[in-house]
């Protein structure tokens, strides 16, 4: 699949700025499953200094400084973006939960995704691991199951169990409300399997970024109508990483364009920063995920 991604963040301040430090973390990864063709950011007022780096996570982080009187500021990214099918485990693969968290407690940490593991298995800003987290998990991980079998199951099962509510949660929002009153977002469902997971002894990170979606039949795609999205991946000793969506109750695939991932949503934020002045800010959020025919690539050129 070929997608154009357009994500605009604006502040608008009460009172001018006068000086502002930012990081915006917007720029989508490339991977095995995902070529980003282009991407490119537009800044407004202009910066002063921009440039890039790679955080401990391999993500893209865009560093920017203003320094003029400003009463607004407008990050725009634009970027085209291949997808391709995700690697799923073979058939053949039969290694259960219970055995997974035994090897990731012995297995050499030389090997890199057992580092990432155990870096993933940690608690974290907003997720920490607890035992009613650890009990809610035991109707999909029963002792001696197939690892693949039991994620696939607990994803159905957070996906059957909790209700998506935005007006229910913020992104502070502990875990164990979430679990408690069966409520949420995308982001407070990934949170949610993550603890869990974490707390019987496998690893999970997190997944920012964006699912393409359709409007209700017969209805036009309203511009700027799509929305960032979250999932989550977990770390399978000897295989790899197995990404999750409970929101949807899903594997990824092809509709879905990562940003990035870390421990939680504190690590993959997309635009934070500090500055003097600004009082009180409006923010606003415009996304649109827009799927691109051959004929569209020939009309970009």
């Amino acid at each position: 699949m070929k997608y154009q991604l357009v994500h605009t963040t604006r502040y608008d301040y009460s009172s001018d700025v006068t000086l502002s430090h930012n990081e915006a973390r917007l720029l989508p990864r490339d991977l095995p499953w995902q070529q980003v063709n282009s991407a490119e950011l537009s800044i407004t007022p202009q910066p002063v200094r921009l440039r890039e780096r790679l955080d401990f996570f391999g993500n893209r982080v865009s560093y920017f400084s203003i320094q003029e009187l400003h009463s607004s500021l407008e990050v725009t990214l634009t970027s085209r973006i291949t997808t391709l099918p995700r690697q799923l485990p073979p058939k053949t693969f039969h290694l259960t939960w219970n055995d997974a968290v035994e090897r990731l407690k012995f297995e050499s940490p030389n090997h890199l995704l057992i580092q990432d593991a155990h870096l993933m298995m940690l608690d974290s800003d907003f997720v920490k691991s607890h035992t009613a987290l650890a009990e809610y998990t035991q109707q999909a991980f029963v002792k001696g199951r197939p690892i693949i079998e039991a994620i696939q199951a607990f994803n159905q099962q957070i996906f059957t169990d909790f209700i998506y509510d935005p007006e229910h949660t913020t992104i502070a929002t502990p875990v164990l409300d979430v679990l408690n009153s069966r409520r949420g977002v995308c982001q407070d469902f990934a949170h949610l399997a993550i603890g869990c997971l974490r707390s019987i002894g496998l690893p999970a990170r997190y997944v920012s970024g964006y699912m393409e979606t359709l409007p209700p039949p017969g209805q036009p795609k309203l511009q700027g109508a799509d929305a960032t999205h979250a999932w989550l991946a977990v770390g399978i000793p000897g295989w790899g990483w197995l990404e999750i969506d409970p929101t949807n109750g899903t594997l990824p695939d092809e509709r879905y364009l990562t940003l990035g991932w870390g421990r939680d949503f504190a690590d993959v934020t997309p635009l934070k920063g500090v500055m003097n002045g600004g009082g009180k800010d409006l923010l606003s959020v415009a996304v649109d995920v827009t799927p691109l025919s051959d004929k569209h690539l020939l009309e970009l050129f």
